[in-house]
């Protein structure tokens, strides 16, 4: 079949509305007709060069045994929720008219990950960045003679999707598919981010740097787990006010500025949790997040580095002397399957605010405009939405 989607052709290009070719779903795979697509500052990291290896680091991945993104031309979008229309041989989960939450997490419920309790590690991951389909090895997108890399395996910015069925988690048709779409990344990984992945306890001072897209959902994560005090940090004005909705007590427009804050609320003693979410975090932002870690506290990057910055200016005596953590976390340590029906039964209760979370809604053809507002902080979120 043929449907309309955004494809990004190199770094620095920008998008275009193709009209691309879907094969239809083989075995332990499903089509969906999306309804609603989130975009998430790392949908541009594609655009900006920041998940694309120089040729140097290339030769190094290869050297290292480690596969190398074949990426270019792809379609974007890796948060989203639609309706299945076709299932392939062998899906059970699903079956046509369900609801469906897109997960760029697969989880496959069989990998040692899976069976532990860490499905944000799924084995199946470690094909996210290919053009070929987890099931079977080859392409179900084209675009001419052209096969495409759908972002994540998924490609939410598109009429319809080709996905492997480890890649949905079905939801009530009661639910917005909106809300769906949501908590398909965005807010899982924030909210993930400022509870338990960051360690988060009842009194304790969290700072959020960045609280865009994720980075309101930690604030909103942390309160819910009994923060004291919440520190949002961002240089948008709207977006530190915007935190304060979401359960922020104290904002700054800078992680430096945030220092004196912090120590004043906390009596010298500094931040308990710091948790990184900024759209872009370049490693100069490490020393002074860890700057704001107390003594024996955690300091978590969830945010997106570009891949070619390798060094990472870090004091380790001060990590040795003052058993400071510094750790990374993927999809905020949440497992979809479960993570993604407890946060919409929360939303569902009053007890997470989502509908506040979408600033402003677009056409598909409107994607450029759409990654403008995303790069000038006017929106928290924003999202494409398909006509029924």
């Amino acid at each position: 079949m043929r449907c309309l989607a955004a494809v990004l052709r190199g770094v620095g290009a920008d998008w275009e509305i193709c009209e691309v070719d879907l094969d239809p779903p083989r075995n332990g795979e499903v089509l969906v007709r999306m309804a609603v697509a989130g975009i998430c500052h790392s949908d541009d990291h594609f655009a900006t060069g920041d998940l694309v290896p120089t040729p140097e680091l290339a030769e190094l991945m290869r050297a290292g045994g480690a596969p190398v993104p074949n990426q270019f031309p792809l379609v974007g979008g890796h948060e989203g929720a639609g309706v299945v229309e076709q299932v392939g041989p062998g899906v059970t989960g699903v079956k046509p008219g369900d609801h469906v939450a897109m997960s760029f997490i697969p989880a496959c419920g069989q990998c040692r990950w899976c069976v532990s309790g860490q499905s944000y590690l799924c084995d199946a991951g470690s094909s996210l960045s290919q053009k070929e389909m987890p099931t079977d090895g080859t392409c179900r997108r084209h675009l001419g003679d052209e096969d495409l890399y759908a972002m994540t395996q998924l490609g939410t910015f598109a009429e319809y999707a080709v996905v492997s069925e480890k890649s949905v988690v079905r939801i009530d048709d009661s639910i917005s598919l909106t809300a769906a779409a949501l908590v398909s990344c965005g807010v899982s990984t924030g909210w993930g981010s400022g509870t338990t992945a960051v360690g988060t306890q009842v009194g304790d001072t969290v700072v959020v740097i960045g609280t865009g897209g994720v980075g309101v959902n930690a604030v909103q994560g942390a309160r819910a787990a009994g923060a004291k005090y919440v520190v949002g940090v961002d240089p948008v004005e709207f977006k530190r006010d915007s935190a304060k909705v979401f359960g922020a007590t104290h904002t700054s427009p800078s992680a430096e500025e945030a220092i004196g804050l912090v120590r004043d609320i906390t009596a010298g003693v500094m931040a308990d949790r710091v948790v990184l979410t900024a759209g872009v975090v370049h490693t100069d932002l490490i020393p002074t997040a860890m700057m704001l870690t107390r003594k024996g506290g955690t300091c978590l990057l969830t945010g997106i580095t570009p891949m070619n910055e390798l060094t990472v200016p870090l004091s380790l005596l001060d990590m040795v002397n003052f058993a400071k953590q510094l750790k990374g976390m993927l999809f905020g340590g949440m497992n979809p399957r479960t993570s993604i029906p407890m946060l919409l039964s929360l939303y569902q209760s009053g007890a997470l605010k989502l509908d506040e979370l979408v600033t402003r809604r677009y056409r598909l053809d409107q994607i450029n405009e759409a990654i403008t507002d995303l790069h000038e902080g006017r929106n928290i979120r924003g999202v494409i939405e398909f006509a029924s």
